[in-house]
């Protein structure tokens, strides 16, 4: 059986019409679903500074030995639940900065940087911010050497009492120094070979090397400032390390 329409036609002429309508009406429908499911997925919170600080700075920290624990992820998710308190989207939200960081080529001193010049005049944040980056980095027992490197920044940039940092340090459990302090800056172990140590060496002081810092964008004295003192760090840690080992 045929249908007929008021607008004229029959027969195959009016399924013909039909058909358009029904293609037309289905464009209609999409466009208007698309244009509300793009209305939520752009859910911005009001304080999206602190968001987009807080959680690339995590991503950039908990990655900082090239993958990011189960432990530091559930510490972080604990962090956005029950210390932060997050509703559904801004719990949503604040994943999506976290994994969209990881993969972005802007370094942890960076980020860092945009986010104390967006929050200089409150300390408060500036502390949690630091303690919540040493809870992180003991997920797994340790501070590794670039973990504290990143610590060490940090507490610079945020200009943080020499007291507080001791106090988070017992707090945590994290050791104020040791012997292996130097494999750390080198982000080794003290097993690694030789030619493991040759080669973190090599890696990291063209990391930080002047002429490479000179070439970043983007990047401010503050930056330049860490840079030339993890430079140097480096190097002695290197020295220290050929003198015990009487490598040449």
């Amino acid at each position: 059986m045929f249908f007929f329409f008021p607008f004229g036609g029959g027969g195959f002429g009016g399924l013909l019409l039909f058909l358009l309508l029904f293609l037309l009406l289905k464009r209609v429908f999409k466009t208007l679903y698309d244009s509300s499911q793009s209305q939520e997925s752009a859910y911005i919170p009001s304080n999206e500074a602190f968001f987009n600080g807080v959680f690339s700075m995590l991503a950039k920290f908990a990655s900082a030995d090239g993958t990011v624990s189960e432990a530091a992820r559930a510490r972080i998710n604990q962090f956005m639940i029950y210390e932060l308190r997050l509703d559904n989207q801004s719990y949503q939200y604040a994943r999506q900065v976290f994994n969209s960081a990881l993969s972005s080529p802007e370094s942890f001193e960076m980020v860092a940087q945009r986010f104390y010049f967006s929050f200089a005049g409150n300390p408060g944040i500036l502390h949690v911010v630091l303690e919540i980056l040493f809870s992180v980095g003991m997920t797994d027992g340790r501070i590794s050497g670039r973990e504290q490197s990143m610590l060490d920044y940090v507490v610079r940039l945020f200009r943080i009492s020499q007291e507080t940092v001791d106090a988070l340090r017992r707090k945590y459990g994290v050791s104020a120094g040791s012997s292996s302090r130097a494999y750390e800056v080198l982000g080794l172990q003290k097993t690694a070979t030789e030619a493991e140590i040759k080669k973190a060496y090599r890696k990291l002081i063209l990391e930080y090397h002047p002429d490479t810092v000179a070439n970043k964008e983007g990047a401010g004295e503050e930056f330049r400032a860490y840079a030339a003192k993890r430079f140097q760090e480096v190097q002695n840690a290197y020295e220290q390390i050929c003198k015990e080992r009487g490598i040449k």
